[in-house]
């Protein structure tokens, strides 16, 4: 139906997140380093422009898109296209063989881990320092526990965990987060059955001075000084004992220890809620975690965005 000439606009909430992000994502950088590993112009068709593909893979991050929901999301508004850089009158948008081809390149090469360091490097570079308190959390990432499926079975590199008194199945995510920051420094991806201490030395980079961290790490003192030589243990210590008895010292201590932990909640709240990454897109550990990385990245540079802004005025 034509309507002629649009007299009123607004601006949305997802083109202005769309201008944070043109500004504050490093593109050049990361081109850079995805550059060595993707397709050159030969006899076959051109591929497209590597940016174009990486501001797609973006987009599919923040918006929670599959490949499909990709391609038709990119048809159906102008401002995405405006972003990625597509002209329908020229050409059209890439098809979700070829937006799948592009994650199977970073998967392939593990260039998600590579994503997150390159990010917190420009990050660095731009005056948003990794201090040396910390703290260490994780959270677990929903699969399918349905057999409905074409191979009759569930994702056999997912498994179930305990949460308080509820099962969950799916994987967990295993971040280190900066206390001051709220950048997170280290990522790493596992089967929901693998306990948050299993992890802790593989997230600990040895300078920190303070390490925070929830009930289900206390007992690691000694594990936290082998890894970080200067840290304090400021984990949560258990309060009650036999019979319901509370000890009021412990337990003021941990109230004071979850008002400053409780920061690394906020990292979850844009991964989650903000990006959508509550359930797991693919079957299979090593493609869910690479997704895990580049949005812990781009987690990072949602955060850090004020500031970026501020320093590119």
């Amino acid at each position: 139906m034509m309507t002629g000439f649009e007299r009123y606009t607004k601006k949305t909430r997802r083109a202005m997140f769309l201008e944070e992000m043109e500004q504050v994502v490093p593109w050049g950088r990361l081109c850079a380093l995805v550059e060595p590993h993707y397709p050159k112009p030969g006899n076959g068709p051109r591929p497209k422009g590597l940016e174009q593909m990486l501001r797609i893979y973006f987009v599919q991050q923040w918006f929670n898109l599959s490949d499909p929901a990709a391609e038709e999301a990119l048809y159906d508004s102008a401002g995405l296209r405006q972003f990625v850089g597509i002209d329908l009158g020229s050409e059209p948008v890439p098809d979700e063989t070829t937006i799948c081809k592009f994650r199977h390149l970073l998967e392939q090469h593990n260039l998600g881990e590579e994503i997150l360091g390159t990010v917190n490097l420009h990050l660095q570079a731009k005056g948003v320092r990794i201090t040396t308190g910390t703290f260490v959390d994780a959270t677990i990432i929903h699969a399918p526990s349905s057999t409905k499926n074409r191979s009759q079975s569930r994702d056999p590199e997912m498994h179930q965990g305990k949460k308080g008194n509820q099962w969950y199945f799916g994987m967990k995510a295993h971040v280190e987060v900066d206390s001051k920051t709220k950048i997170i420094h280290t990522a790493a991806a596992t089967a929901a059955n693998v306990s948050d201490v299993a992890m802790l030395p593989d997230l600990l980079h040895g300078k920190e001075t303070r390490v925070w961290g929830d009930g289900a790490y206390q007992g690691q003192t000694e594990v936290i000084r082998e890894c970080a030589p200067r840290a304090h243990d400021f984990t949560q210590r258990r309060c009650r004992y036999k019979g319901q008895v509370v000890d009021e010292v412990a337990w003021a201590k941990n109230r004071t220890k979850s008002r400053v932990r409780a920061k690394v909640e906020h990292v979850f709240q844009v991964m989650k809620l903000k990006f959508g990454f509550v359930k797991v897109r693919y079957r299979g550990l090593k493609k869910n975690a690479q997704r895990l990385f580049v949005t812990c990245a781009l987690v990072n540079l949602f955060v850090s965005r004020k500031k970026l802004l501020l320093s590119a005025a």
